[in-house]
């Protein structure tokens, strides 16, 4: 089976330091600022694996009703078709990628609202109600995002 590995990393012709912040705060691995040579960027994508780990991606998650197909961003519960908001998707894709494990709150905060987001754990009560209320059967009964009490979340 082929394995799916992701990086991110912004080129720009910008040297803004706020700007460079900013993208890394909302999820890119690193930025070059033109101009550069492929060689620089190489030994960046080099950098931004080894720091990171590879991540595999999972396209498509089943477990039960709930059917995730991250490439086609298609969410399915016994075969309808759910809509998803941005954020839905993105709290959705990551716990899909770790499907199994639990992912902190402040992990999932830091990487969906970047860095000043980590402790503001309302923003993911909101957004994990609102993605039970639509793929549970029994939202307050869960048995795809389970809640690990003062830890974080998990997908089974």
């Amino acid at each position: 089976m082929d394995r799916l590995y992701y990086t991110y990393i912004i080129i720009t012709v910008t040297d803004d330091e706020t700007i460079k912040v900013r993208l890394l705060d909302t999820g890119a691995d690193d930025y070059r600022t033109r101009p550069f040579g492929p060689p620089k960027l190489l030994d960046r994508v080099r950098v931004a694996i080894r720091h990171n780990g590879l991540v595999e991606a999972t396209p498509v998650f089943e477990s039960g009703d709930l059917k995730v197909d991250l490439n086609l961003k298609l969410v399915l519960v016994s075969g309808a078709q759910v809509k998803l908001t941005k954020t839905e998707c993105e709290v959705l894709a990551r716990l899909v990628r770790s499907h199994g494990k639990v992912i902190s709150q402040t992990q999932l905060l830091k990487q969906i609202w970047g860095s000043l987001a980590e402790h503001e754990t309302h923003y993911l009560r909101v957004y994990i109600a609102q993605l039970r209320k639509k793929i549970e059967a029994n939202p307050s009964q869960p048995k795809h995002i389970l809640t690990e009490a003062g830890v974080g979340y998990r997908l089974v």
